[in-house]
C-alpha cells in the first residue's frame, strides 16, 4: 500500500501521507538555505521533483537538469538514467537527503552545477571542477575534434600549445586521445594552473603535460621561450565584448573568472596576442585553431592579412548550431618575416 503511495507522488510528513503539491506549500513554496530536510520519507524522483519546482520558482536555469545532476550524484551516478530502477524507488537514507539538501542549496544560489558536484564530463576525461575556474562549454567539444581530424593525419611526435587552459579540458582530452602528444598550457589565472595540474595528474596524464603561470598579453618573451616548434596552438580564449558581460547569466557573473570572459571592447585582446606569437611558436605545417564569437571570424581574417604575414587563414567553421564559431590559421612558408611582439 506504502509503495503504491509513493509511485502516485505521495511522501510520509509529520505523521501522515501527504501529496507532493501539500508538502511544497508546507514548506512555503521554497525550501531556502535555512530549512534543513523534510523529516518524511522521499525517495530519489521525489526529491528531484521538489527541487526542480523550487529551481523554476526562483528563476534557475535549466532546473531540471540541475536537480538531476545532483540527485544523481548524491546517490553515485552521473545522471537519473544511470540510477539502477530499484534505488529510484527506494527511500533516500537521512544523510543523502542531507547532502541533496545542501547541494540543491548551492544551486539555488545560482551556483552553477559544475561547481556544485565539482566535477564535469568533457568528451572522454572527467574534470575536477570549482570556482573560479572556467567551466568548459559543449562548444569547445567541438574545437577539440578539429584540432583531432589534422593531428590524427601527422606522424611522429607532436606537441600542442594551449593557451588560457581552465580546468585543462582541451589539453587533457587531445592527451587522452594521441599517445605520441605532448602538451604545453599556459593560463593567466593561478587558480586554473592549480586545477589543470590536478586534473592531470588523476588522469595519469601530468608526464605529457607542462603548465605554466603566464599572461600571454603581458609576458610575451616568457612565452617564446617556453614554446617552439609547436604542431598546434589551441585556444578557447576570452572573447566576448567587454559590453556583454553585464547581460550574462548570475551563474556566470557570479562565480566565473571574469578574466576569461571578457574579451576586450572588440572581444579580440588575447585572439591578436595570440595570433601575433603563433608565427614565431609554429611549426612550418603548424595551425592556430580557435574557438570565438560568431563576430569574430572576418575581423580575424582581416587582422591577420593586415599583421601577421607568416599566418594566411584557412577556414571558419560552424558550430552544431550554425554559428561560425572556430577559426583555423595555418602557417604560410612563403613569408619568413616575423611580426612584431607590439
Amino acid at each position: 500500500m506504502w509503495r503504491k503511495s509513493v509511485n502516485r507522488g505521495y511522501i510520509w510528513f509529520m505523521g501522515r501521507s501527504v501529496g507532493l503539491k501539500e508538502f511544497w506549500e508546507s514548506c512555503g513554496g521554497r525550501p531556502c538555505s535555512s530549512q534543513a530536510p523534510p523529516s518524511g520519507r522521499i525517495n530519489a524522483r521525489q526529491a528531484a521533483d521538489i527541487w526542480r519546482k523550487c529551481f523554476e520558482a526562483n528563476g534557475v536555469t535549466e532546473a531540471d537538469l540541475s536537480c538531476q545532476y545532483i540527485v544523481a550524484h548524491v546517490l553515485g551516478a552521473k545522471t537519473m538514467e544511470g540510477i539502477e530502477r530499484e534505488k529510484l524507488s527506494a527511500f533516500l537514507t537521512e544523510e543523502e537527503k542531507r547532502q541533496i539538501w545542501k547541494l540543491c542549496e548551492k544551486r539555488l544560489s545560482r551556483m552553477p552545477v559544475q561547481y556544485v558536484i565539482e566535477e564535469w564530463d568533457f568528451r572522454d576525461v572527467t574534470l575536477k571542477m570549482r570556482p573560479p575556474v572556467f567551466i568548459p562549454r559543449p562548444e569547445t567539444e567541438e574545437l577539440v575534434e578539429l584540432v583531432l581530424t589534422d593531428l590524427q593525419k601527422k606522424a611522429g611526435s607532436l606537441t600542442c600549445l594551449e593557451v588560457g587552459c581552465g580546468s585543462g579540458a582541451i589539453s587533457l582530452s587531445l592527451l587522452k586521445t594521441l599517445p605520441q602528444l605532448r602538451a604545453i598550457a599556459l593560463d593567466q589565472s593561478a587558480d586554473a594552473v592549480e586545477l589543470t595540474t590536478e586534473n592531470a595528474l588523476r588522469l595519469g596524464l601530468h608526464d605529457r603535460l607542462k603548465v605554466f603561470h603566464v599572461d600571454v598579453t603581458k609576458d610575451a618573451e616568457t612565452v617564446l621561450k617556453l614554446c617552439s616548434n609547436v604542431s598546434a596552438l589551441v585556444s578557447n580564449p576570452p572573447y566576448l565584448f567587454s559590453e556583454d558581460l553585464s547581460s550574462l547569466e548570475p551563474e556566470i557573473l557570479r562565480f566565473e573568472d571574469h578574466a576569461a570572459l571578457d574579451g576586450g571592447n572588440d572581444g579580440m585582446k588575447v585572439i591578436r596576442k595570440i595570433l601575433t606569437l603563433a608565427p614565431q611558436i609554429l611549426s612550418d605545417d603548424g595551425c592556430v585553431y580557435l574557438e570565438v564569437d560568431p563576430r569574430h571570424p572576418l575581423r580575424i581574417l582581416r587582422w591577420a592579412e593586415a599583421n601577421a604575414e607568416r599566418l594566411r587563414s584557412a577556414e571558419t567553421r560552424h558550430d552544431v548550431s550554425g554559428r561560425p564559431r572556430f577559426c583555423i590559421l595555418r602557417t604560410d612558408k612563403s613569408n619568413d618575416r616575423k611580426p612584431h611582439l607590439g
